[in-house]
């Protein structure tokens, strides 16, 4: 039988973060690589690259936060 302290957690360094119209942000997953949280981008709709949307849908965005950036709020 293993052991719980011989396991290992993964290394997931990758956020994807949502960012309302007021600048509240908020961490909505953690991902291994950037084109696995970029793929959780485009599925939710979001740009990835930091751009904001404009126009009437553009109350959320979602974006891909690399490795050491600080997540803010309530990430």
């Amino acid at each position: 039988m293993r052991s719980a302290s011989c396991e290992s957690n993964p290394v997931l360094p990758w956020h994807v973060i949502r960012e309302d119209g007021h600048g509240n942000r908020y961490r909505v997953g953690s991902y291994a690589t950037r084109s696995e949280a970029q793929r959780v981008v485009d599925r939710l709709g979001g740009h990835g690259d930091g751009e904001r949307g404009t126009g009437a849908g553009a109350a959320d965005s979602y974006l891909v936060e690399p490795p050491g950036s600080a997540s803010g709020g309530n990430a």
